[in-house]
Formats: structure tokens, C-alpha cells, sequence
């Protein structure tokens, strides 16, 4: 059998999820969730990864759900549903995210399950965004902008392409650098920084200008035309643009759900390696972009908007950042002079 593609970057990025980011214990138990639309290369290799490691590893390989969340409730096999919060680490390659479905729920709240999501990262993706990423350097320069944004009360959001939206955060929420899985809960790739700013203050217009991700029919992927949401106190109270506008419109009303119109949280994108391609799970994490989500609001947020239908991401390239009156980015260039040598030490 001949060498495939990306073999041995791959060996190494399936190394770094299990040893350096989910920090897998021998004899712990690892689910590999995969549908049958994604790339299995990396799926396989860090399954590899996690037998090597020690553990007990079982991949699952399943039809492909058509939506995210608790659309799937209804589309998944019984028994992955019982094993998804049975397992101590489990991590989701889906395209199509079981993220945010009711089994999701049950894991990331029983107090034992790591979950890491990686959702429909192919092999060139999975060697950018994490293979090739120093971590330790990647870490020191998130958890400086995570100390940053922890002491800003107001922030204010623009780009070129018209987002201006302003809002307060809560000095009692949590704001998630994503980048090891090594605690029971819910992580994501790394390269975000989450939190939910408090709702009833956020204000203004945001311009989705990268891409927008909702699963199944509101998979738009890269945007041809802007999509301009009004913001009134945290919900969308109007949406402007073309033909994708449109769509998102149709989608949310299709929903039936009011909660579908709020926001449910906002994201820094700082992966080195993270380039505009279409899928959501990269494209929220180009470097000096920002991302907005509406809908589902993970309990962990802290916030106040709860569980909706579903779950949908939109993209703001080249985005401006100011902490109270101190500017973090500008237009998506580091700016802020306690970031600049951190982020020079990672090419940026």
C-alpha cells in the first residue's frame, strides 16, 4: 500500500488531539464520531493516536444528519446516542455537528466527558489548523487576549464591510480560550475566543461578509453578497441583503422558533493556519476575524438566552476591536502593544 497524502503530518496532528489537547490517560474511553460526508483520514489517525496512547477507542462512522443540533435528535442510531455520554473523551469530526443536539447536552454536562469538536476537518485543514501550530506559543497569546477582554466592560465591533455593534460584557461570564480539551465540557478547536456579552446591550449592525454556517439548507457557506442583521437588545430584528439574506430568512421561519433570532455569542478567530474555505469550523478562526451565533446557547455561556431549534455561525472579516476605549485590532491586524510581540512570534 503506498504512502497517502498528508500520511505523516497527519500521524503528528492526530498525536497533538490526543496527547497535547485532550490529554488522553491510559485505559479512558475515546469516541470518534464521524458521518459518512467528511474526510475519515484524520478521524483514522487520531484514532491511531489514541490506541498508542492507551486508550479504548471505538470510531463511529454514521449516515450524515441534514442539520445541526436537535435536528439530528431524530436522525441518529440509538446506540450512539447512549455512547456519546458514556465516553470520557469524545471527539466529533462530523460536517454535519451533533454539537448542540440532545446527547451533546448530556455529555458536556455530566461532569466526566471531554469533548473536543473538530467538526468536518479534512486533511489539509487538520495539518494547518493544529499540526503545524506551535501550541505553547499559541497559548500565551491566548490567554493574553482572554485576560484583555476580561477587563473591557464595553466593547465595540466594526469592519469595513459595515458591521458597528457595541455591547457590554459581564464581569460573572466566562470567556473560553479554545485550544486544549483536557477539562470535562465542551471544547473547540483552537485558534476562538468565546464568550456571550450581556444580551439586552448589544446594539447596532452586524455584515456577515465571510461565510455563514446553519447546517442542511442554511449551509451557505462562502458568501457572495453580505448578509446585514439589525440588532435591537441581542435579537435580530431585521435582515438585508440578496439571495443568501433571503435564505437565512426562510430558514429562521421555517424554525418556528423565537429564539432562533437571538444572539447567542460572540468569537475572536486567531488560528495561524486558519484560511477562508467554506467550512464554518475554519472560517470562524481566520486570523482578526470576528463571528456571531445565533440560536442555541450552550449553558456554559452563562447567559440568559437558553436552548433554541438549532444553532447557525456567521463570519466578519478584517474586523476592528475596541476594549473600552483601547484598541485590541484593526482591521484585523494586532494592534495592541501587549499582543503584537505574541502574535510576531506566531508569523502573524
Amino acid at each position: 500500500m503506498m504512502p497517502d497524502i498528508y500520511d505523516l503530518e497527519l500521524a503528528r496532528a492526530g498525536r497533538v488531539i490526543i496527547d497535547d489537547l485532550c490529554r488522553v490517560w491510559e485505559g479512558e474511553s475515546v469516541l470518534i464520531t464521524i458521518d459518512s460526508c467528511t474526510d475519515c483520514k484524520p478521524a483514522e489517525e487520531t484514532a491511531k493516536a489514541a490506541e498508542a496512547a492507551g486508550a479504548r477507542v471505538i470510531m463511529a462512522w454514521h449516515s450524515t444528519p441534514m442539520g445541526y443540533g436537535k435536528v439530528t435528535d431524530s436522525m441518529l442510531p440509538e446506540p450512539l446516542k447512549e455512547a456519546i455520554p458514556a465516553a470520557d473523551v469524545w471527539i466529533e469530526f462530523n460536517t454535519q455537528w451533533l454539537l448542540y443536539s440532545t446527547p451533546w447536552t448530556k455529555a458536556v454536562s455530566n461532569g466526566r466527558t471531554r469533548y473536543l469538536f473538530l467538526g468536518g476537518l479534512d486533511r489539509e485543514r487538520i495539518v494547518r489548523c493544529i499540526g503545524r501550530i506551535n501550541i505553547n506559543k499559541q497559548e500565551a497569546f491566548q490567554n493574553k487576549v482572554v485576560e484583555l477582554t476580561r477587563k473591557a466592560k464595553k466593547m465595540r465591533i466594526t469592519t469595513p464591510k459595515g458591521t458597528d455593534i457595541s455591547f457590554e460584557n459581564s464581569p460573572d461570564r466566562p470567556v473560553f480560550s479554545e485550544l486544549r480539551a483536557d477539562t470535562p465540557g465542551a471544547h473547540f478547536l483552537l485558534g476562538q475566543i468565546a464568550w456571550a456579552p450581556v444580551e439586552d446591550s448589544i446594539n447596532g449592525k452586524i455584515v456577515f461578509d465571510g461565510s455563514f454556517s446553519g447546517g442542511g439548507e442554511a449551509e451557505l457557506g462562502i458568501l457572495a453578497h453580505p448578509i446585514e442583521l439589525i440588532i435591537k437588545q441581542g435579537r435580530i430584528v431585521a435582515i438585508n441583503g440578496d439571495e443568501e439574506a433571503r435564505k437565512l430568512e426562510r430558514w429562521l421561519e421555517k424554525l418556528d422558533d423565537p429564539k432562533m433570532f437571538n444572539l447567542a455569542h460572540v468569537c475572536y478567530g486567531f488560528n495561524p493556519g486558519a484560511q477562508l474555505t467554506g467550512l464554518c469550523t475554519e472560517d470562524e478562526r481566520v486570523w482578526g476575524a470576528t463571528e456571531w451565533g445565533i440560536g442555541f446557547q450552550g449553558a456554559y455561556f452563562k447567559g440568559t438566552q437558553g436552548e433554541a431549534a438549532s444553532h447557525a455561525d456567521g463570519v466578519c472579516l478584517n474586523s476592528s476591536v475596541w476594549l473600552d476605549q483601547e484598541m485590541l485590532l484593526d482591521e484585523g491586524v494586532v494592534v495592541h502593544h501587549e499582543l503584537l510581540p505574541l502574535a510576531r512570534e506566531l508569523g502573524k
